[in-house]
Order: C-alpha cells, then sequence, then structure tokens
C-alpha cells in the first residue's frame, strides 16, 4: 500500500509537530512516504503548515479532525497545494487516491478511510472551478436532501408525493425508504463520471444521515446563538473578540 518514515533517518515515521494558532499546525520534521506505483518518494517538508482533516464541527462526530490518520492528512495537504512537497507532482484525484490508501495502510478503518476519500474529492470536484462538476456536485446533494426531506414528511402522512412512500404499513415504507436512500444516490452519481464512486458514498451517506444531520445542524445553531448571546461575535478564525480583548487589558493592567 505505502508507508511513511522519517526523512532524517529513515526509520519508523516521527511525527512532530508545533501549534501556531491552535488551528494550523507547522512541521518540526519532515515527512516522508513510499507509494506503490512510484520510484521516488513523497517528501512534506519540515516547515510545512496543515490544518490536518479539514472537517466541518457537525461531522466531527463521525470523522474527528486528527486520529491514526493524521500522517495521510498531512501529506494530502501537501499534495493538493503546489510546490508543497518533493517527489512526484501528482493531481487533485491521484492526492485523493493517495490519501485512502495511505489512511488504510496506518490502519484506518476503511469505511472510515472511503468516507473521508468521498468527502475531500468533494473538494476536489469544487476546487476545479468547472462549472459541470461544480453543477453535478450541487445536483447530487440538492436532490438527495431534497427526496429525503419529501420522504420524511410522506412517512409521516404530511404530503403524498414520493412514489414508493404511498399508503403501506409503516415498516414497509422505512424499509422501501432506505432501499431508495442507497439506489436513488447511485443512479445520480452516474452524472460524476470518473468519481462516480465517490458520489455513490456522499449521496448514501447523505440520505441515511439527513435526520441526524437535520438534528445536529439545529442543536448546533442553538449553541451558536446561545454562545454569541453570551460571548460575544467571533472574528473570522472563531476567536471570541470581547473576551480576547478584556483578557489582553487584564494583561496589560497586570505588567503596570
Amino acid at each position: 500500500m505505502g508507508e511513511f518514515f522519517d526523512v532524517e533517518t529513515g526509520g519508523p515515521l516521527r511525527l512532530e509537530l508545533r501549534s501556531v494558532d491552535g488551528r494550523d499546525f507547522s512541521l518540526l520534521r519532515s515527512v516522508g512516504y513510499t507509494a506503490q506505483g512510484y520510484a521516488d518518494p513523497f517528501v512534506v517538508p519540515r516547515g510545512f503548515v496543515t490544518d490536518f482533516a479539514s472537517v466541518p464541527h457537525l461531522f466531527t462526530w463521525l470523522v474527528p479532525k486528527s486520529g491514526d490518520f493524521l500522517p495521510a492528512a498531512v501529506l494530502h495537504d501537501a499534495l493538493v497545494s503546489p510546490g508543497s512537497h518533493e517527489g512526484p507532482e501528482v493531481g487533485r484525484h491521484e492526492a485523493d487516491r493517495i490519501f485512502r490508501t495511505a489512511m488504510i495502510g496506518l490502519g484506518t478503518g476503511r469505511v472510515r478511510s472511503w468516507l473521508m476519500w468521498a468527502a475531500v474529492t468533494i473538494g476536489t470536484l469544487w476546487a476545479s472551478r468547472d462549472l459541470v462538476k461544480r453543477t453535478q456536485l450541487v445536483g447530487l446533494v440538492g436532490l438527495v436532501a431534497l427526496l429525503g426531506t419529501a420522504a420524511t414528511l410522506d412517512f409521516f402522512d404530511v404530503v403524498a408525493v414520493v412514489p414508493w412512500m404511498g399508503e403501506r404499513p409503516w415498516p414497509t415504507e422505512l424499509a422501501l425508504g432506505a432501499v431508495f436512500a442507497v439506489l436513488v444516490p447511485s443512479v445520480l452519481a452516474v452524472a460524476w463520471g470518473r468519481y462516480w464512486l465517490a458520489g455513490v458514498i456522499v449521496g448514501v451517506a447523505l440520505a441515511l444521515l439527513l435526520h441526524v444531520t437535520a438534528a445536529l445542524l439545529a442543536i448546533y445553531a442553538i449553541y451558536l446563538g446561545l454562545e454569541r448571546l453570551v460571548s460575544g461575535p467571533a472574528d473570522d478564525d472563531g476567536v471570541r473578540v470581547r473576551d480576547r480583548r478584556e483578557a489582553e487589558a487584564e494583561s496589560t493592567l497586570g505588567d503596570r
């Protein structure tokens, strides 16, 4: 699959980092990775800055920002940032594949590895700035969310718009809902072309986790509203400006 190693000694990987601001981290030692199919290794040099796995706060319960996959996340950050690594140059699609393979080699569960691969593929499609690819991405996510919402309302007999629900016993509706939660995204994902498998994973995960995500989104919105009320507004980095200014003022007074 591939293997990480310490560039300075050639031995086992030593991942040493220094916090830049609590969100970004700088490498204190270079990271090396040998991948099948490449004669030369990939090297992420000392001083490279990474934010680990770029996971929205809402989904860290499923995919944390750090873990046994951390070296693979650092490698992926470097591979998708032009000029940030030494060794073979690869496109984002190949960088995503290497990321997935590296995670599995580190012992990350295969389900999580494929979920994270599908997630970074979304970033690859969006970063392409290709209108067609962006339309395919938004179309899949939007249609799955729309159909999932309609099916849920149909299940509770609020509306009757989804043909596979109808007036059936609730166990049957639940079973058919699960079947079409897999079938519909799989068909829509064909439009993603070479990225079709990532589309299937993204679509099915969204369909199956739609209700959990909606509930978490509502809870998170309540938390953000409460935090703003109690702590004041935050800047672009999520720092509560009022509290920081008060802390800095107290520190300044203490130095006099």
